[in-house]
């Protein structure tokens, strides 16, 4: 039989064979291949996440003015659109610079290593980590938004579906897991695809709504419809200061529309070569996109007057584009088309951080301030360990939130703004230590501007959204930094304990070699380990059992005497009263070796079981005991495994060979 034809030595396990099943046959790992992006397959790709921001930016600032000022708020949006386009252009600079100087993939992460050190950089770890997480639920939750706006808009009469929002914004999470799990790339063409129909879509929507605004006005939406948001007074909210509050509230909410800027940071090293050179431009050119949107978005909302409605839906960008178009079959078509693009590229953005928070997560662990599990690659070559980890914390933060965006981005902007004040220090620090670089205090002042303006926001976000949900943010850095450095003091004290290696004068020397067989049952598994205990050529080979049930011992002691398998190896057996076994075989190895000449080997069947019902029926004890003696310094644990399926499938082949030869 030919070596590709032979039964394979290792059965494979049910759960495998089931996680073969579902995600498909394992890739080897020659098989991971970098591909390169060019720039419009990067700017698709990595700008999902960053432009669909556009879809609830205005609409997040909108939410908390319209309460305050009513009517008014939709010409206070503008400036602060305008403030924020501002930061928008400080940070495109400072990750300019970020492109430039680290090709590798990493962003915040790694500048922040880089100038301040592996401590300093777990702020940036924790700022990256918690922004993925809250990016997935976020985008997800809004996707859905997007669908259900269409079937407010659309139908005739309310579809009632606004409760179906939960259950198909965390399938679309456990969607996305599954299609990771299996391998899927970002650098996909299918992932740069709604990139596009959603910029086409937003590009679209502004083209009409100017041609319409020249021609004779736009409609406005009707403020005073049910379920939106209640008019605030104006005036009443200009007193004492609240006004001041309140437009710091909504800048704060509107810097969610920055979300994702990093993104191109984090995959630098997908580009072609340069690669520096060509991230710069994808990410200028992404910039001034999320700019125009963003600023577009805002102004269609101010003519038309679409108002936040309170549980979400319709959304404001699916009033203006129902507003834009129009009603007959081509406006609902544009609706339509918008809306789906607008759903689409909303859940390709979830898709980003299933890629970034692996890696980052992987970074992070070589460096070890996370766990190693981490940096494995799984069964199809990803990193399976943090897709799930991923999964699971977003899905947690869905249940808890309801899946509302409004509350969502309580949580958003801190950690996406600490990534960028530390992307933008980092690289101050990096231009002050260059004395020769060119235009170094020009490079060094601008992102220290962006540094000084991103952590404005983040003390802006900590303090107006405080009682919204922004306190559990505040709470989870410190925690989750001091969680990461002691991760890292934990490996560093394990390292330094394992790399001692002892001289040869410090290495022990035994007079008294002992083997001790643990007895459960004489069987085939006892026969084994009695015929290795000889093969260990120690000073003395004995087989122990420890009496809990004493009719059994007696049978067992008569079988042993009865027996030629034992080899002449004796059968003690050890009163356990107190059925305290592992307590028991502790004390007996301690009393043996106490003398530090006397080294002590405990040899323990371990009967296997390749079905569930086997493994259901039956309790090993092997890895418990391993436990129990691990702290006693001449004791060793060998456990011996006897596969019992194997041997009853041996023994049905030997009955039906031998009923075969029978006449009949």
């Amino acid at each position: 039989m030919a070596d590709s034809e032979a039964a394979p030595l290792v059965r494979d396990r049910l759960a495998y064979r089931l996680k073969r099943r579902i995600l498909g046959p394992p890739l080897v790992t020659e098989q991971l291949a970098h591909q390169t992006l060019s720039n419009p397959m990067a700017l698709g790709v990595l700008a999902s996440d960053c432009i669909s921001s556009t879809a609830y930016g205005s609409e997040e600032m909108l939410r908390i003015l319209v309460p305050v000022v009513g009517v008014a708020a939709f010409t206070l949006l503008m400036p602060v659109t305008g403030a924020i386009l501002l930061v928008l252009v400080l940070l495109t600079f400072s990750y300019r610079d970020v492109v430039s100087v680290y090709t590798r993939a990493g962003g915040s992460y790694v500048v922040a290593r880089e100038n301040f050190g592996p401590r300093i950089a777990q702020i940036a770890a924790v700022a990256l980590l918690v922004d993925y997480i809250v990016t997935v639920a976020v985008q997800t939750a809004a996707g859905t938004d997007a669908l259900i706006s269409l079937a407010h808009l659309v139908g005739e009469e309310y579809t009632g579906i606004d409760h179906l929002k939960l259950p198909i914004t965390m399938g679309v999470v456990v969607l996305l897991m599954y299609g990771n799990l299996r391998g899927v790339r970002e650098a996909g063409r299918a992932f740069a695809a709604p990139a596009y129909l959603f910029m086409l879509a937003v590009a679209l929507m502004l083209a009409v709504g100017l041609v319409r605004a020249l021609g004779g006005g736009l409609p406005h939406a009707n403020v005073h419809a049910q379920g939106a948001l209640d008019l605030g007074t104006p005036g009443q909210g200009w007193l004492y200061g609240a006004s001041l509050f309140m437009v710091l509230r909504a800048f704060a909410n509107g810097g969610s529309s920055l979300t994702g800027l990093e993104a191109i940071s984090n995959s630098v090293s997908a580009f072609r070569r340069p690669q520096g050179t060509n991230a710069r431009r994808t990410l200028t050119v992404m910039s001034c996109v999320l700019g125009t949107m963003v600023l577009g978005v805002s102004a269609l909302a101010h003519f038309t007057h679409a108002i936040p409605y309170v549980d979400g839906n319709p959304t404001v960008i699916a009033q203006e584009a129902h507003l834009v178009f129009g009603n007959g079959w081509l406006g609902t078509a544009g609706l339509v088309y918008v809306q789906l693009a607008t759903a689409l590229i909303l859940y390709t953005g979830a898709n980003t951080p299933f890629t970034g928070f692996p890696f980052l997560a992987s970074f992070v662990a070589e460096d070890r301030f996370l766990p190693r599990q981490l940096t494995r690659r799984g069964h199809r070559l990803a990193f399976s360990n943090g897709i799930i980890s991923l999964t699971v914390v977003s899905l947690a933060l869905l249940l808890v939130t309801r899946g509302s965006v409004d509350r969502l981005v309580a949580l958003y902007a801190i950690g996406v703004f600490t990534g960028f004040t530390m992307a933008a220090a980092g690289m101050t620090a990096h231009y002050l230590r260059q004395p020769g670089e060119r235009h170094r205090h020009w490079k060094a002042g601008v992102n220290l501007v962006a540094a000084v303006a991103s952590a404005l926001v983040v003390l802006i976000f900590a303090v107006t959204k405080f009682t919204e949900g922004a306190w559990l943010v505040v709470m989870v850095f410190p925690l989750g930094v001091w969680a990461l450095i002691r991760i890292n003091r934990q490996y560093r004290q394990e390292a330094e304990a394992l790399e001692h290696v002892p001289s040869p004068g410090e290495r022990p020397h035994w007079r008294r070699h002992l083997v001790y067989v643990l007895v459960d049952a004489f069987d085939l598994a006892t026969v084994k380990a009695l015929s290795y205990a000889h093969e260990l050529r120690a000073d003395e080979v004995r087989a122990l059992h420890f009496v809990i049930d004493e009719a059994r011992a007696k049978r067992l002691a008569r079988l042993w005497e009865e027996s030629t398998g034992t080899g002449d190896v004796p059968l003690d057996l050890i009163d356990c009263p107190d059925r305290r076994l592992r307590h028991t075989v502790a004390t007996i190895a301690a009393r043996i070796t106490a003398d530090g000449a006397t080294a002590l080997t405990l040899l323990i069947p371990r009967r296997t079981y390749s079905t569930p019902l086997g493994r259901l029926l039956h309790r090993n004890m092997g890895e418990e005991m391993a436990k129990t003696l691990e702290h006693l310094p001449n004791v060793a644990v060998t456990i011996l495994p006897f596969d019992v399926t194997k041997a009853i499938e041996q023994l049905q082949a030997q009955a039906r060979a031998a009923r075969s030869r029978t006449p009949s």
